[in-house]
Parts: structure tokens; sequence; C-alpha cells
């Protein structure tokens, strides 16, 4: 399998589990449950890690995909765990994902 394609299907593996782990949750709801918000820490890491390896010609080929934004948000993470808003978790979740679902999709189907 090629590098591309393995770092996209994580991407999607991430995406999806992010979506089920927010699934009819809101921001107060995750803040409660600490083992829902750190795997929704954990999937958005993998998400922006996997995103970052991604080679700059796959990207270049899909600009609609936020590319740098999942790599800025795990960096976020990563950096600064204690401080990251559930709130922007969660709307990232309900607002970006089911797009990006969609959006990696295609990316993983023009490079098999």
């Amino acid at each position: 399998m090629q590098p591309d394609l393995l770092f996209v299907a994580e991407m999607i593996e991430a995406a999806a589990r992010i979506a089920a782990l927010t699934s009819g949750l809101d921001a107060a709801a995750v803040e409660r449950d600490a083992t829902v918000r750190e795997a929704l820490l954990w999937n958005f890491t993998v998400l922006g890690e996997a995103a970052n390896q991604v080679s700059q010609a796959t990207r270049a080929q899909h600009p609609e995909v936020p590319w740098r934004r999942a790599a800025g948000l795990r960096n976020r993470i990563v950096h600064g765990h204690w401080s990251t808003d559930t709130d922007v978790l969660v709307s990232t979740a309900h607002g970006v994902i089911p797009d990006l679902l969609v959006q990696l999709g295609r990316v993983r189907d023009s490079l098999r």
C-alpha cells in the first residue's frame, strides 16, 4: 500500500471515531466524561499527525481538504492539551468532520 493511501485511511478511521464519539453529545457532556474526552483528543491527534504525513503532491491535488488545520489542531492538543477547549473539539467534530470524511473518501478513491 502506498504511504499516502495508508495515511488517508488513518485519517478516515480517526475522523469516523471522532464522529462516533461525539454523536448526540455537546461539549458539556464530553467534558464530564474523561474517557470520551481523552479518546477524542487521541483521535484528533492521530488525524492531524496523518494529515501532516501526506505528501505535498497529494495535498496539492486536493486543496479542498483542510490538511494544515488538521495538523494545527494536532499541534495544539499535543503541546497544550491541558488548555484545549472542549467546545472547539466538539464544534469541529460536528461542523467539520462530516465534510472531511466525504473529502477524504474522494482522496482515497483517487489514490487507489
